[in-house]
């Protein structure tokens, strides 16, 4: 659903903040081909020169947009790691926050990972500003892998190197599931993300049926709190 817009005051907020909510509200009513000077100054209430002057442009701008994603998905996966003491569940959490985060706002997803262009500018061409605020959110996710590695539950050496495949594997799914490609599925989370998860962290050396019981209590804790 697309969101809804909100008059704004321009006397609300510092404008740097106001000016990325604007885009951040543009982009997921409209898509990345309406983010133009005009119309977030509009959203947030000042001249068009503002966001030069903050920003020097929208590329500028988007920087800052991808950024505050960033942040969000960082609090996001701590939260999920702040929800159960085991690193396995944590994993599983991860995932599923990762997805909701796709899910509530598509647009911004997929600007945070060079999925979606406006104009020329594409947010994640390496080399970027944004590169180091991924790295701190990846990080909460190498660190559950690290835990895994001390529990002795993979026998993986390089942490690092496990997260990379769970990170690709869950990005890939998403990406697929925002392009509807599981539209057949009752519950994708179910009948494919899980059980690749599963399969993924087995052919490193977890349990197969504590892998599957981490997946399980990981997504009913998330229906506890997502489904109507």
């Amino acid at each position: 659903m697309a969101a809804q817009r909100t008059p704004r005051n321009p006397a609300d907020g510092p404008t740097r903040e106001r000016l990325v909510d604007a885009a951040i509200s543009v982009l997921a009513a409209s898509g990345p081909a309406e983010v133009k000077v005009r119309r977030i100054s509009e959203e947030a209430g000042v001249s068009t020169i503002t966001v030069y002057h903050h920003f020097g442009g929208v590329r500028g701008l988007l920087d800052e947009v991808v950024i505050r994603g960033y942040s969000s998905l960082r609090d996001a996966l701590l939260d999920a790691e702040a929800s159960d003491d085991d690193p396995g569940v944590q994993l599983f959490a991860m995932a599923l926050a990762t997805r909701e985060m796709a899910r509530s706002n598509p647009h911004l997803y997929d600007m945070m990972f060079g999925l979606s262009t406006r104009g020329t500018y594409r947010a994640t061409t390496p080399p970027t500003p944004t590169q180091h605020h991924f790295r701190e959110a990846y990080g909460v996710l190498v660190g559950a892998c690290e835990r895994m590695k001390t529990a002795a539950r993979i026998d993986i050496d390089d942490p690092e190197q496990i997260a990379a495949q769970l990170w690709s594997l869950v990005h890939g799914f998403v990406s697929l599931e925002a392009g509807g490609h599981f539209d057949g599925h009752e519950d994708p989370v179910t009948s494919v993300l899980a059980p690749m998860a599963v399969a993924q962290l087995v052919g490193n050396g977890e349990n197969r049926v504590r892998a599957t019981e981490c997946a399980r209590t990981a997504y009913m804790r998330w229906r506890t709190v997502h489904q109507d």
